[in-house]
């Protein structure tokens, strides 16, 4: 992306450190150190300049400008957040929607880019997760062993329906007598609807 199109490189030769004195190259500058660490947010970086107390018309012009040359797209944060926390962290759909709210994210840009992972994909995680810690329960009672596994997806932001879903499945593939054991075999409500709250995932 050419950060010229945001007129950066003369802002900084003219306005002086951190754009003293000029607030909007203040601003440009503010925006281009957050985005060079990391990409963030329209409403993370509208929160730094309010911090820094850069008036909010200034803000809006500049937001606007970085925006115009997808220096800022929330959109494309939200589809590259998903895929790399689902993926790398196996986040259910609801914790990455908790996650991106927290960021400032609108609603549509939450709901399209969690939709591409679609119930089959979350499913597909959710197992993985819990049989990657099926071999350090093995040797414990099999209603502890229960408890861990659906702890790990339920951490992850997975509804307690699926959780026990796919826990019960890992072990009875295994062999085990859940009813035998004393666990109830009866089906959790299915929760995934519900709303969870955005700081239980708020943080990276």
């Amino acid at each position: 992306m050419d950060v010229e199109a945001v007129g950066a490189a003369g802002d900084a030769a003219t306005a002086g450190r951190d754009g003293e004195g000029n607030p909007e190259a203040a601003a440009r500058q503010i925006c281009l150190r957050m985005l060079t660490t990391a990409p963030r947010t329209r409403a993370q970086l509208a929160d730094a300049l309010r911090r820094r107390g850069v008036p909010d018309d200034v803000a809006e012009e500049v937001l606007g400008r970085f925006a115009d040359v997808k220096l800022i797209d929330d959109a494309m944060f939200a589809t590259a957040w998903v895929e790399s926390r689902h993926h790398g962290r196996g986040l259910s759909g609801r914790a990455l929607a908790a996650e991106l709210r927290h960021r400032g994210v609108g609603s549509e840009d939450i709901q399209a880019a969690v939709g591409h992972l679609g119930p089959e994909q979350e499913i597909a995680t959710a197992r993985s997760l819990v049989a990657r810690k099926l071999a350090a329960t093995r040797g414990q009672p099999v209603p502890a062993r229960m408890r861990r596994l659906v702890g790990v997806l339920a951490r992850k932001g997975y509804s307690p329906s699926l959780a026990y879903r796919v826990a019960r499945e890992a072990l009875e593939q295994e062999g085990a007598d859940l009813a035998a054991a004393g666990v109830d075999l009866t089906e959790l409500p299915d929760e995934s609807g519900g709303e969870m709250a955005d700081e239980e995932f708020g943080e990276p």
